[in-house]
């Protein structure tokens, strides 16, 4: 798996799959800002997303590498595009408001999906407030857990391939078989970062969120949507998907969505104009 490139228009869009995903995740969302005249780029960032075949890909890098990343691919798209827009799912999303946090006043919009600010949802082993103690000690750094039911998609059909594929292979367009310990330790590095500091977004955010999301719950989303600081934002709530709200029942629902409120907030020519 590689880095996806879809090229459009003079409007970029940087999309962002979650944590040990790749791009597939994210590649129908894409494919439909493609269509409306956008130029999508949809990375597959070392350390952070996940290649199959590869067995070092399951190693993560310090989320400090996983921003910076991010960051030099937004300078790049915004070098020769009229304005970039970011999207992201899971702790896609969380990389997309740390660039917000640094950078907000730059990006012409934020598509926030399935933001993951705590692992809470319904799916999550009640025993999730022990896993910090284990970061703390070398069995981070060779621990992993393994993907299961539901897999984050509440579609039964889609649920059945991956669960087929992740058996045969390691991985799936729902992202690797199993997540590394020190992969979700950064991740929670990267929470904590951004959670301190959300009041200082201030591009226009559009937040979707599925009800029974069963990794993270809307408590993420209502915690984003009342401490940015965006002049507009919106909130969507679907009621028939699970995490992955991009591949589920609903993805054409979250590409709508995406679509309409990144053309709402194109910069106008004087815009463009000012920032050049």
């Amino acid at each position: 798996m590689k880095t996806i490139e879809l090229a459009g228009g003079p409007h970029a869009v940087l999309a962002l799959h979650g944590l040990l995903g790749n791009p597939l995740e994210m590649q129908y969302v894409g494919k439909r800002l493609q269509r409306a005249g956008y130029t999508v780029v949809i990375p597959l960032i070392p350390g952070y997303g996940y290649s199959s075949g590869q067995a070092d890909s399951y190693r993560t890098t310090r989320s400090e590498r996983w921003y910076e990343e991010v960051a030099r691919l937004f300078d790049q798209l915004k070098e020769t595009h009229a304005s970039v827009s970011v999207v992201g799912l899971c702790i896609g999303a969380v990389l997309a408001l740390r660039l917000a946090i640094e950078r907000g006043n730059e990006i012409a919009s934020l598509g926030l999906l399935a933001t993951t600010l705590s692992y809470d949802g319904w799916s999550i082993p009640k025993y999730r407030f022990l896993l910090p103690l284990a970061y703390y000690t070398p069995a981070r750094h060779w621990y992993s857990y393994e993907e299961r039911y539901p897999y984050g998609l509440k579609n039964e059909n889609l649920r059945r391939w991956i669960a087929r594929e992740m058996k045969v292979s390691d991985s799936s367009a729902a992202g690797a078989s199993r997540l590394s310990a020190e992969g979700i330790f950064q991740a929670h590095r990267l929470i904590k970062q951004v959670r301190a500091q959300l009041s200082k977004v201030t591009a226009p955010a559009l937040i979707i969120h599925a009800e029974e999301d069963d990794v993270a719950s809307t408590k993420s989303a209502d915690l984003v949507e009342r401490s940015i600081s965006s002049p507009s934002r919106r909130k969507v709530i679907l009621h028939d998907s699970y995490h992955i709200i991009t591949l589920d029942n609903e993805k054409e629902l979250v590409a709508d969505e995406t679509v309409a409120f990144f053309n709402q907030h194109l910069p106008s020519q004087d815009a463009l104009l000012n920032r050049a």
